[in-house]
């Protein structure tokens, strides 16, 4: 029986680029910013890099569709250099195959990176149909805020919650992030929102507003990682590693038949399950010091909290509302200001998230530094709630 990966491989270096509109910038000068911090921290040099995985998911015109692009921005000379793309769980799919890779004893030092620069590919609008293929009949031609939106409308069925009750416990998710963004030198946006402003906001995808959706960014975020061995021959003693990494992906279930009723994410539940397991966590409400989610919509973040059993079923609306996962909650959610404020550069993101716990745990974090936290996770949800792809990434102390 397959014994996973928790705390087989450590983290020695992480890096990420201010996030924004970076109209100043290509994608391999915001590569080199995330990589540049990254190597500093790890204290090596390029050379002593091994394989590298590259993250991108939807900037075709400045990446194309190989790994040759990293390899160029680093000057990787000679090494395996790996393309992957998952939907926004990209980042944390680049992620994996680093760290398998020293896992299995492959390599000694692997790089993962992730990228976007979403503002020049004037990404928004409906999905383009991809000429008949498979993936066609899982993915109708609607907008993210109206895929998203559904859940709303599910979880109002499921569970008898009021379209007030929920719109307030929305606006207090988005509230939230706001306020942690604000405290982030490298959030796209560092601005507080009020509650009164953030609930009335212009509609979107009902009952999704202005406020409640991750805005468009450009940005990159990178690891290098190592064996625990490794990492304290090269002078490193307070260690990060790796708990855990699953994934799931959808089978067609929830889109093609009457088993789902669109108030939850069936993978995320999966994935969850699979990571506590590897991770060693059988309560998570208790062990989980801080997380990051994919909060590409407040809706999203409410109802995974469900789906992370971090809330009872039915009950996470009453938990934002109560603070829970406020700054100072029991358990701290998008300290960083999430994919809403710190922003959402699909390729990005997960890795994006890794840092953040990264710095926690070092307590690097600055002025929204937590007290003490030991374990932290982070969570990608990739496609629209009928059609997914889960990741969960469990980082913690060694």
């Amino acid at each position: 029986m397959a014994s996973g990966i928790k705390d087989k491989v450590a983290i020695i270096g992480m890096g990420c680029s201010r996030f924004g509109e970076r109209w100043d910038v290509g994608t391999e000068q915001l590569i080199n910013e995330a990589f540049g911090e990254a190597l500093k921290d790890a204290g090596i040099e390029p050379s002593q890099i091994n394989a590298a995985w590259f993250g991108s998911a939807l900037d075709q015109a400045n990446v194309g569709n190989s790994a040759i692009p990293l390899s160029t921005a680093l000057r990787l000379q000679g090494i395996p250099v790996t393309r992957v793309e998952n939907m926004c769980a990209t980042g944390t799919e680049a992620l994996r195959g680093a760290t398998y890779a020293v896992a299995s004893g492959a390599v000694d030092i692997a790089l993962a990176v992730g990228v976007e620069k979403l503002k020049d590919t004037g990404f928004g609008g409906l999905p383009v149909p991809t000429k008949g293929t498979f993936n066609d009949l899982w993915i109708p031609y609607c907008s993210a805020p109206a895929g998203f939106a559904q859940l709303a409308a599910g979880y109002r069925s499921r569970y008898g919650v009021s379209k007030e009750e929920l719109k307030q416990a929305m606006a207090r998710v988005s509230w939230k992030s706001h306020v942690n963004g604000a405290k982030n030198p490298k959030a796209h946006l560092r601005k507080e929102v009020s509650m009164e402003t953030i609930l009335a906001a212009p509609i979107i995808a009902d009952p999704l507003g202005v406020f409640d959706c991750c805005g468009v960014s450009d940005g990159a975020a990178c690891a290098i990682v190592t064996t625990p061995e490794i990492a304290r021959a090269l002078g490193n003693y307070e260690l990060v590693t790796i708990k855990a990494l699953q994934l799931s992906a959808s089978s067609g279930r929830e889109a093609g038949t009457n088993q789902w009723d669109g108030s939850y994410v069936q993978n995320t539940r999966l994935a969850a399950k699979a990571a506590y397991k590897e991770a060693g966590i059988d309560d998570p409400r208790k062990q989980l010091s801080l997380m990051e989610v994919h909060d590409c919509f407040s809706i999203t973040e409410l109802v995974t909290m469900e789906d992370l059993g971090m809330s009872d079923d039915g009950q996470a609306w009453r938990d934002i509302l109560d603070g829970k996962y406020d700054a100072d909650g029991k358990v701290p959610c998008q300290i960083d200001g999430g994919l809403k404020c710190f922003g959402h550069p699909v390729g990005a993101s997960g890795l994006r998230m890794v840092y953040e716990h990264y710095l926690q745990l070092l307590n690097r974090a600055g002025d929204r530094q937590l007290v003490s936290p030991s374990m932290g996770l982070s969570h990608n949800l990739g496609g629209v709630p009928y059609n997914s792809v889960a990741a969960i990434s469990i980082v913690g102390l060694l």
